[in-house]
């Protein structure tokens, strides 16, 4: 096989309609680039089939977040970044999809709960950038780092804002919001039983984003609260005691509970 047959691959590839003929012709695209000694780069290897390579697992990247295959996608990234770590002169930034991707690993790997991977991989694009401002401001690479702030902030309602809003980067992007979704609910659950010795259903179905009481009710009952006279009564709250540290972390539950139920009521006064 020739450069030529990995060009004609890549041109059926950028118009694949569906994930099945773009796995097979994924995997005649990596058999391509073993023949040619590319899977990987090397100092021989012409600038022009290293193009067409970064440009074969970048599309298998893009192609296996949207068809929700996590470990494919994770396994393209591994193969992407010697491409991505090689100098500007031996390898352009020309129609490369590089912030995309590891904008898109860096949510998926807080959509996993992967804080540690997250930071790792975060300050090694920090250093490869040579500025850390610049990284945020990229608007595939900010929108991660910024969620997770907010995250650790317990700013949930910005987390909300951002995933409601037109802030999503791509459409790619928008595939990890219903992961992220319910890892925030579970978040300001633990919030909740923190701050709070019962709250009203209605309240919490603003608070934790659901479509109708009775799913709030299924939800409760999930987390082992209780549910009686329309309020739902946090039982760990009575075994908890009452130590000026636990009353900070309460201070900071509750506020993070507030600003939620506010943008909550934003929405519902919008819609």
């Amino acid at each position: 096989m020739s450069e030529r047959d990995l060009q004609d691959i890549l041109r059926k590839l950028r118009s694949s309609p569906s994930y099945a003929d773009a796995s097979a012709l994924l995997s005649k695209a990596k058999i391509t680039l073993l023949k040619l000694h590319a899977l990987t780069p090397q100092p021989s290897t012409p600038q022009s089939i290293l193009l067409a390579a970064r440009e074969v697992f970048d599309l298998g990247a893009l192609l296996s977040i949207r068809a929700k295959d996590p470990a494919a996608f994770t396994r393209y990234v591994h193969q992407l970044t010697p491409f991505y770590d090689l100098p500007a002169d031996r390898l352009p930034a020309t129609r490369s999809e590089r912030n995309k991707v590891i904008g898109l690993y860096l949510l998926l790997l807080l959509t996993q709960g992967d804080y540690a991977g997250f930071h790792t991989e975060l300050e090694g694009l920090e250093l490869r950038e040579g500025n850390g401002g610049r990284v945020e401001d990229d608007k595939f690479l900010g929108y991660p780092i910024k969620l997770e702030r907010w995250l650790m902030e317990g700013s949930y309602d910005l987390v909300w804002k951002a995933m409601a809003s037109r802030e999503v980067p791509s459409e790619e992007y928008g595939i990890f919001s219903e992961i992220l979704t319910s890892q925030i609910r579970n978040e300001i659950a633990s919030c909740s039983e923190t701050a709070y010795p019962s709250l009203p259903i209605s309240s919490t179905k603003n608070l934790l984003f659901l479509d109708s009481e009775g799913a709030v009710v299924s939800f409760a009952q999930s987390r082992g609260w209780l549910v009686r006279d329309g309020r739902i009564y946090f039982p760990n709250q009575s075994l908890k005691a009452g130590s000026d540290q636990e009353g900070n972390q309460k201070e900071l539950s509750r506020l993070a509970i507030e600003n939620t139920l506010g943008y909550a009521r934003e929405l519902e006064t919008i819609v």
